[in-house]
């Protein structure tokens, strides 16, 4: 009897065996096409890339256009003042120019620092008691600016001499509804802010490629030009005001329901703002859990495609290793199929970003970054969808 039970068993075991051997085929086919259609992807934005010309400063540029420039700031006395410095040494005519700081609440003094500077183009509001957040200080501070065009920053970011010039006077040459502008970080001291200073000069890249190509809609608000008139016209943060986050991408899309093939990248490494890359895992974390948590509201099946191929793509690569247990060595095959089309993919999108920037010297980091890339694109990804809320600037928000 026991012999017949361990022959049953046997058998069972060899039928398993057999009918999971035709799936690694299957699994090995989808895990190709997925990292084909990876790589694929990379390639058609590196060609709209090269497509979008670079923006070149005019000669004699003399600008008509009025500006306000907008930073709304929550407990940043440390770093606001380096902020509006940069900012203040702006060739642009004091006449078309205001700088608003919007006091979102700080608790270090962040507004008395901004008063003492004592500047006449400089205006410091404070939102008032019930209002809170990002959006709530932007929206505050255009009801009140007197500029034609509104340019937001953030009050830990840097911008180069002629900053304001290049978004002028590419907003006077071309009149768009939106132009979003290079954003990178500088002055890395760990692995970590190597990684992301090589993941942020990647999306600027796709950020370009995918308003030249009208398939993708993205933007950062530390370096984003809109008129007011625009932002009345779409109702300003009306309907997307329960996020927190969203002051950039989702204003952007709202605009470009409207307004559909008016916005504009402004391709010009000299128009970067620069700022620091966080410091620790948990801040990271945080943060871009921030960023992803809005990506429950995205409308255009284009965006969420590519995300979702890009989040898949991650939990492979982590997750098919274990096939090994079914098949040996053999089941190794979607893994180096999955991994190798990123590698490829993602080393060509990060070199070209690298050159242009000019930051060559990050892509000896490049390897250690795709661990990291990976990791944190898999658990983020997750994470938003299950984790609604998290802790920003010693908030608790959604």
């Amino acid at each position: 009897m026991h012999n017949f039970y361990f022959l049953y068993l046997t058998t069972q075991l060899h039928l398993l065996s057999a009918s999971i051997s035709l799936f690694l085929p299957l699994i090995s086919l989808i895990a190709f096409l997925l990292g084909l259609t990876y790589l694929l992807l990379i390639r058609f934005y590196l060609r709209e890339w090269e497509k979008l010309p670079i923006w070149q400063l005019p000669a004699s540029f003399m600008p008509t256009t009025s500006v306000s420039i907008l930073i709304p700031a929550r407990n940043e006395a440390t770093r606001i003042r380096n902020c509006l410095e940069h900012i203040r040494r702006q060739n642009y005519p004091p006449d078309l120019l205001e700088i608003l700081v919007i006091d979102d609440h700080s608790s270090d003094g962040t507004g008395a620092l901004v008063r003492s500077l004592n500047d006449p183009l400089i205006h410091i509001f404070s939102l008032p008691e019930g209002e809170e957040g990002k959006k709530a200080a932007l929206a505050y501070g255009i009801h009140r600016s007197a500029g034609k065009l509104i340019i937001t920053t953030d009050a830990d970011c840097l911008v180069p001499e002629q900053w304001l010039s290049y978004l002028v006077s590419y907003y006077e040459a071309h009149n768009p509804v939106f132009i979003t502008a290079p954003v990178n970080f500088f002055a890395e001291r760990s692995a970590l802010e190597r990684f992301q200073s090589l993941d942020i000069l990647g999306t600027m890249i796709l950020t370009g490629a995918g308003i030249q190509s009208g398939t993708l809609h993205m933007s950062n608000g530390a370096n984003l030009a809109y008129p007011k008139t625009i932002f009345e016209a779409v109702g300003g943060f009306t309907g997307i005001d329960y996020l927190a986050s969203g002051d950039d991408m989702l204003l952007m899309h709202k605009i470009v329901q409207t307004y559909p093939g008016r916005l504009a990248f402004l391709k010009q490494p000299q128009a970067s703002v620069h700022t620091s890359a966080v410091s620790s895992w948990r801040a990271f974390f945080q943060q871009r859990l921030r960023w992803a948590t809005k990506s429950g509201t995205y409308q255009d099946w284009r965006i969420i495609a590519t995300l979702s191929l890009v989040f898949f793509l991650c939990w492979g690569i982590l997750l098919s290793p274990l096939l090994v247990f079914f098949w040996g060595l053999s089941g190794l095959l979607p893994f180096l199929l999955l991994l190798t089309f990123k590698m490829v993919a993602d080393y060509q999108l990060l070199g070209r970003a690298a050159r242009f920037f000019n930051r060559r010297e990050l892509m000896r980091y490049f390897w250690t970054s795709q661990l990291f890339h990976i990791i944190y694109i898999a658990l983020i990804g997750l994470t938003a969808n299950l984790v609604k809320q998290y802790t920003w600037k010693g908030r608790r928000v959604q």
